[in-house]
């Protein structure tokens, strides 16, 4: 990854010690109730037709970059099948080390069908599974279930009938399994037509337990870019696909409340 492409005015988070029973890397996750995630600017994409390989840093409430996220994909794939391509996206820590390594499977947006139903493994350290998240069908609603590396249920995401609409907010509901439950919400804030046009910013807020397990909000990040792939770059969300000067999800964790 190239580190000198790193904005010098954003500050790291300090290092935390290290945590019983925590994957390396994710310390970072048991001391924070905020996480930003801020798509890079990236010149050639603006000016030209190309798609290139997405760069995001992930923040902490007070703007300290916590992981700096890469997408690898191939440049005809990405430019022939846009936001439903696949990718592996590998997130660092300050030092260069990868920390958590995300897979999307090849899926076209659709949810008629098995083989469309979209789905991201996600590894923390890289090459150790803690669990995936998966797309599953639902005739009016997009459904999403986050399972652990056993592929056991642990949860689910629940999003609004209408993605297309830009003049309200976008909710995604996390829900216990029997989906009586609103254990946290993925919310995306519409800022306007005309900032929208011009930045194609979208902002994403998830609430949950602050105590939850670090694997599982490793999940629900990964989560994060699955339903900014599959339900915002593909809905009326997207003024240009995928040309943005910064896209910003904020993941924000609270404590559960009954439905």
């Amino acid at each position: 990854m190239a580190f000198c492409n790193i904005q010098p005015r954003t500050h790291w988070m300090q290092t935390p010690g290290s945590t019983a029973n925590c994957p390396p890397g994710l310390e970072y996750l048991t001391q924070i109730n905020h996480l930003f995630v801020c798509q890079r600017f990236d010149l050639l994409e603006v000016f030209s037709p190309f798609e290139t390989n997405k760069t995001y840093d992930v923040m902490n409430n007070q703007g300290q970059r916590l992981y700096f996220a890469e997408e690898k994909s191939n440049c005809f794939i990405r430019h022939l099948c846009g936001p439903s391509r696949p990718f592996t996206m590998t997130i660092y820590d300050n030092v260069g080390c990868d920390v958590i390594t995300l897979h999307k499977a090849l899926r076209w947006s659709c949810c008629w069908s098995n083989c469309c139903l979209q789905k991201l493994k996600v590894e923390a350290p890289p090459g150790e599974i803690i669990g995936y998240v998966y797309q599953y069908y639902h005739p009016f609603l997009p459904m999403f279930k986050i399972t652990n590396e056993n592929k056991e249920n642990l949860m689910k995401i629940r999003g609004p009938c209408v993605v297309s609409s830009c003049l309200k907010d976008l909710n995604f509901n996390l829900l216990s399994l029997d989906e009586e439950m609103i254990i946290g919400k993925i919310s995306n804030q519409w800022i306007g037509f005309m900032r929208e046009l011009f930045t194609n910013t979208n902002k994403f807020g998830i609430q949950f337990p602050f105590d939850l397990d670090v694997r599982i909000k490793a999940l629900l990040l990964g989560a994060s870019f699955l339903i900014r792939t599959t339900c915002i770059l593909n809905s009326g969300h997207k003024s240009q696909p995928e040309k943005s000067y910064q896209t910003l999800l904020a993941l924000s964790f609270a404590s559960p409340q009954q439905n």
